[in-house]
């Protein structure tokens, strides 16, 4: 079969399922809004137990978050989840504590070395990477208008 480039887009957007844009965004807005809901009643649950500032109250949120969605990645829930979610549990922590810990549960069957080990940072390696080297020179920016300005 002799296809052109705009032959074959025309075959693939006419075979292609079609995607409820809005029902999804609702879904995301919801899921993203009750993940969020549910970090603020923590944020506020332990600073009122606790007695702590709201840093780390907020802080111990985050981890509580985190935690959660690891848990629920272990039991094969968060992808059961995330499948009718989509990007409402992706943007909270809860999305990058799930791209950090499913690789390393599904390699865990190689060793703790080995597996989890070289897998754990297969996904957020590049984030932490890019996302420290975007400070880097943030910072070595703001230095040198601080120094020129002054």
């Amino acid at each position: 079969m002799d296809m052109n480039t705009e032959d074959y887009k025309k075959y693939a957007k006419a075979h292609a399922p079609k995607s409820p844009v809005f029902k999804n965004c609702i879904k995301a807005f919801l899921v993203g809004g009750i993940i969020c809901t549910l970090s603020q009643g923590l944020r506020q649950l332990y600073g009122y137990l606790l007695g702590v500032d709201t840093t780390v109250a907020s802080a111990l949120a985050s981890i509580t978050l985190a935690f959660v969605a690891i848990v629920l990645t272990a039991l094969g829930v968060f992808d059961n989840i995330a499948k009718h979610a989509g990007a409402g549990t992706l943007v909270p922590i809860t999305g990058f504590a799930n791209a950090v810990s499913s690789p390393a549960i599904d390699s865990k069957a190689e060793g703790l070395v080995l597996g989890v080990g070289t897998k754990i940072f297969s996904v957020a390696g590049p984030v932490i990477l890019y996302g420290t080297l975007t400070g880097v020179i943030y910072g070595l920016i703001y230095y040198v208008y601080l120094c020129v300005v002054s």
